[in-house]
């Protein structure tokens, strides 16, 4: 029983000790520098529900983000995205946004793991063929290799 009580009392300090470490607390949204031209306000819709929170400057950033160490994992995947594909820095630097259609067809996007906090992202499959053709016609389509 000690033992359990020594390694609750382990595993609760180390977890007060993870916030102080300032990694995942910043949630400011840089300002939207451009956007691109959606073909239909129904594509930029559907991006905004499903897309926006790691592909673009608009991010809402929920309350478990500033809870270590899950706020690290949120900041990393809002980071990541971001550098990847940015609709708020449309015209600045490269962007992937050829690969936006074929990532969310083959259901890599948005990742399973983020859907359960975020029933909003969860298209069904009428608007998951919509944001998909509107992908397309709004970014284009990287040739598929594999």
């Amino acid at each position: 029983m000690k033992l359990i009580a020594g390694v609750s009392a382990a595993v609760l300090a180390l977890l007060v000790l993870m916030q102080f470490v300032p990694y995942g607390k910043n949630h400011e949204n840089p300002p939207v520098a451009g956007e691109p031209a959606w073909d239909t306000p129904r594509t930029r819709e559907l991006f905004f529900a499903a897309c926006k929170d790691c592909h673009s400057n608009e991010t809402t950033w929920p309350w478990y983000a500033s809870i270590a160490p899950v706020s690290w994992l949120v900041y990393h995947d809002v980071e990541e995205g971001r550098s990847e594909f940015n609709v708020s820095r449309w015209g600045q630097g490269k962007q992937e946004a050829d690969e936006a259609a074929k990532m969310v067809r083959k259901g890599k996007m948005p990742p399973r793991y983020y859907l359960p906090a975020h029933p909003e992202a969860r298209l069904g499959d009428t608007d998951e063929r919509d944001l998909i053709r509107g992908l397309v016609a709004t970014f284009g389509e990287e040739e598929d290799d594999d």
